[in-house]
């Protein structure tokens, strides 16, 4: 069994790392890798990321894209004519769809034609497809659309 003050790394896997800015000595010559003058081999002399030596940068030359209000946008909370039968009531608004669990207060609703109605039922919501608004009508029931 081998004990952690045993442990050392395989011969040949590491090496001393290099020493810059020791003279001529240490083999990197006297300019320690800089190369000769320029910003790069002076002191503090670096450039911030994405300067490109004073042309316009990368991201600045690129195209600009849109801002999107999110405020205006219309999510709906999507409602099945499955999710409406089970509900088993003969008028569905969005207060009935809340208390069934089936969105938020703030929510709008749109009805798709998933599924079937087999009963008459009168519906409230702010959007349905036409297929929904087809099948609702053909089970005998009535559609709204809430402004």
């Amino acid at each position: 069994m081998s004990l952690l003050e045993n442990l050392k790394p395989k011969k040949g896997s590491t090496h001393y790392p290099k020493r810059i800015g020791r003279g001529i000595g240490s083999g990197m010559g006297g300019t320690s890798t800089k190369g000769h003058k320029g910003q790069l081999a002076r002191t503090g002399g670096k450039v911030r990321r994405g300067f490109e030596g004073g042309q316009t940068p990368l991201t600045r030359r690129l195209p600009k894209f849109g801002f999107t209000n999110a405020s205006f946008a219309n999510n709906f909370q999507i409602i099945s004519l499955t999710d409406l039968a089970k509900l088993g009531a003969s008028t569905v608004d969005a207060a009935s769809l809340y208390k069934a669990g089936l969105g938020k207060k703030s929510d709008k609703f749109k009805i798709l034609a998933k599924g079937e109605l087999t009963k008459a039922i009168t519906v409230k919501a702010h959007a349905f497809s036409e297929k929904a608004k087809e099948a609702i009508e053909k089970a005998g029931g009535k559609t709204e659309v809430i402004k």
